[in-house]
């Protein structure tokens, strides 16, 4: 597995985490506050976080297929992306992971 399929990874998962939690904000503000305007805000941020989930869901299933992930790990990393400061954790606990075998070049089997 090469560097670049885990940098791409992680790129993504830190793009979507961080839109999902202004996006969280954004709601708060709308729904919550009652913020005039906020409306835009949330529309704005939902439909990047919609378009830019669909590209970490492709680098991160390039991820675990290269990685050779079992199913349920997968869907772990896959979901993610869903729930407000998730990617953060997961993407920090999959880069330990893969870093040092990435390093050595030896095959990218993990356990699950």
């Amino acid at each position: 597995m090469k560097q670049s399929v885990l940098t791409r990874y992680r790129v993504m998962s830190y793009v979507t985490g961080v839109l999902l939690v202004l996006l969280t904000l954004a709601c708060l503000a709308k729904y919550g506050l009652k913020i005039e305007g906020a409306g835009d805000y949330t529309k704005i941020i939902g439909i990047a976080h919609g378009w830019l989930y669909v590209v970490y869901l492709v680098f991160a299933f390039d991820l675990g297929s290269k990685a050779k992930w079992p199913v349920g790990k997968q869907l772990w990393v896959l979901i993610a992306g869903t729930i407000p400061t998730a990617a953060f954790f997961v993407e920090r606990k999959i880069s330990r992971e893969l870093q040092a075998k990435v390093a050595d070049g030896s095959p990218a089997v993990a356990k699950a």
